[in-house]
């Protein structure tokens, strides 16, 4: 009997010796490993011709399963902020290593000579891959070019608008004075004068001061209707203690309770308790403050009476059904 042997393709142990890797089965899961493997491959040589360049993401940092080698390679080529789509696979696809053990693998599991070459980059592919990335580098770099001059560009030019409305705001406007209505050089000299000296002055030496209106002169569109403050009464403004800080000559002693009692908040909390019950359990509506004498004795269960448990169901839906007919016939 052969010794025993593992296949890592059909994961099982077999005994059959070499005849294993004969069988329907194993050249099934062969077959499907590979058509697994070759997108990947494909895709890298279709970068050999044409480089991607692009800024690294997090998921540029994949790996793929070589099935030849039986290891984990990186998928992407990546230095510092860039990446080399498909960089990683094209160079162990043409490293020695990765050919050495193609060819272990093919002989092993008796896999189709004509797809070998699938799975293997030539040293000629691999130097005009080089070529075609140092130049997809540059014009990336290129680009990137571009693209930091238009960013400056708009910076500048969002920078010289802003200090255009700064400097439209901070120079000094004359308005013209209506009781004047002179346009000469000379009225326009004096104003601008003295603008510039009230601007080196400080600005609440010179505020205007607010006229006071003659509430009774006669053409007012409005009407005076007199001071509204009460007497002997003060504001917060003229010093007196505000409304919410004085005490009420009926809160004033203190006697009066806030809020319910104790008693009334545990009788609350009892009815929500008796809120959760089911409402349908057996003296749910029993008062118990009501009265009642010696011989009172519960009137359910009928568990004084003599038979079976049976005959008092029996009894207990007959009546049920008696007593739903009655209300049926008064409604």
């Amino acid at each position: 009997m052969a010794p025993a042997q593992r296949c890592s393709l059909c994961r099982q142990t077999f005994f059959c010796g070499r005849g294993h890797v004969y069988s329907r089965k194993h050249q099934r899961q062969l077959k499907v490993a590979l058509e697994r493997l070759l997108p990947q491959v494909e895709a890298a040589r279709r970068a050999v011709r044409a480089v991607q360049v692009e800024r690294y993401v997090p998921e540029h940092g994949r790996r793929c399963w070589c099935l030849c080698c039986g290891c984990e390679v990186h998928k992407h080529l990546s230095h510092g902020n860039l990446t080399v789509l498909h960089g990683g696979l094209l160079e162990h696809l043409a490293s020695p290593e990765h050919k050495k053990a193609t060819n272990r693998f093919w002989w092993e599991n008796k896999a189709e000579a004509r797809m070998k070459e699938k799975f293997l980059i030539s040293p000629q592919d691999y130097a005009r891959f080089k070529k075609s990335m140092v130049r997809g580098l540059d014009s990336y770099e290129e680009k990137e070019d571009e693209v930091i001059k238009e960013m400056a560009a708009q910076i500048r030019e969002v920078e010289s608008s802003r200090k255009e409305m700064v400097r439209s705001v901070l120079e000094p406007q004359a308005v013209p004075d209506p009781e004047e209505g002179s346009s000469a050089p000379g009225s326009w000299q004096g104003k601008n004068s003295r603008v510039a000296s009230s601007s080196q002055q400080p600005s609440y030496l010179h505020l205007p001061q607010t006229p006071e209106l003659d509430w009774m002169e006669t053409g007012q569109p409005l009407t005076f209707i007199g001071h509204q403050d009460i007497p002997g009464v003060g504001n917060i403004h003229s010093g007196a203690t505000p409304p919410w800080m004085t005490q009420d000559e009926e809160h004033s002693s203190g006697s009066q309770q806030i809020g319910p009692s104790y008693e009334e908040f545990l009788k609350e909390k009892e009815k929500q308790k008796l809120k959760k019950l089911p409402p349908d359990r057996v003296g749910a509506n029993f008062d118990h403050s009501s009265s009642t004498s010696a011989g009172w004795l519960p009137s359910f269960g009928r568990v004084w009476n003599n038979g079976r448990r049976w005959q008092s169901r029996h009894q207990f839906k007959t009546e049920a059904a008696a007593r739903n007919k009655q209300q049926k016939e008064k409604s």
